[in-house]
């Protein structure tokens, strides 16, 4: 009898295509935001000196003692980088999560009343321009403007990213309302004698909510560099608290005379941070069109 190739048997290397291979594939991307959280969680605690204490010399070129070197104000960069993971991860993941459930909120309420009559449609049709209105506004200025209100810390700098980046998603959850509550579905809904709250929770929102949950791997990216931002210029987390944007500001002046690492290492955690959200990004669209 003759064997034909597809009577053979399958080793397990190829075998292993119909099993957890193949399942797990799709969702490799997500392993770079992983390390992420990771990082953000024992950060502080794999950091091998306090992150606000002077450990050395100033401007201790990197060695032995200190891998990464010493910044400007003999802090070990080493230890600011990773204890820094925390604190900018979860404002960007603060700011994301508010910013998107108050976008869903709002941008439900004017997508669906936008149109109608009455106090309630003249209502939802003014939200919706004050959500045109403050999208319009430059997100570093209106933070430097909030925060330099209430002060600097980590529960006001969320609060303030939180308010000029929901926008972005608002217009998208109100675009997507506009387009899903002429939907056949809907009006069946609503002669079938559903009421409006049941048509929303039922039928409207969970039919239009995909492209703003797509875009929260978007707001934290910007969220974690606004953050970087603010504590740049000098209005975010003050010194002598870890934070990416204030050991890039304390690093400029190194970073003139060529003292590169106190500001390299920052860096290549921010743009880290923002890579890894991207994958997350990328992931989800590619979910979305199978």
């Amino acid at each position: 009898m003759t064997i034909t190739a597809s009577d053979r048997p399958v080793d397990g290397t190829i075998g292993r295509e119909n099993g957890w291979y193949v399942r797990f594939r799709p969702y490799v991307g997500l392993i770079p935001f992983g390390v992420l959280i990771l990082l953000a969680v024992i950060g502080p605690w794999i950091a091998p000196q306090p992150a606000t204490d002077v450990v050395g010399t100033p401007s201790t070129s990197p060695s032995g003692a200190y891998p990464f070197g010493t910044d400007s104000n003999g802090f070990d960069v080493l230890s600011r980088t990773l204890t820094a993971f925390r604190i900018d991860v979860l404002i960007a993941l603060a700011v994301t999560a508010l910013a998107t459930v108050l976008a869903l909120i709002i941008g439900t309420f004017a997508g669906m009343y936008g149109s109608q009559s009455g106090l309630v449609g003249r209502l939802a049709s003014m939200t919706g321009r004050i959500i045109d209105l403050v999208q319009a506004l430059p997100v570093m200025i209106a933070g430097l403007v909030i925060v330099s209100f209430f002060g600097r810390n980590a529960v006001v700098i969320t609060c303030a990213l939180s308010l000029v980046l929901m926008p972005f998603q608002a217009r998208l959850m109100r675009t997507e309302v506009l387009r899903t509550r002429t939907d056949g579905y809907v009006t069946a809904a609503r002669m079938s004698g559903e009421s409006e709250p049941r048509i929303l929770l039922r039928h409207v929102i969970p039919n239009s909510i995909a492209s703003t949950i797509e875009n929260t791997s978007a707001i934290f990216g910007m969220a974690i560099i606004f953050c970087a931002g603010l504590g740049f210029l000098g209005v975010g987390i003050p010194l002598p608290e870890a934070e990416w944007g204030n050991m890039l500001s304390s690093a400029a002046p190194d970073a003139a005379v060529g003292r590169w690492w106190p500001a390299l290492f920052p860096v290549l955690a921010l743009a880290y941070s923002v890579w890894a959200a991207s994958k997350v990004t990328t992931l989800i669209s590619q979910q979305r069109r199978r």
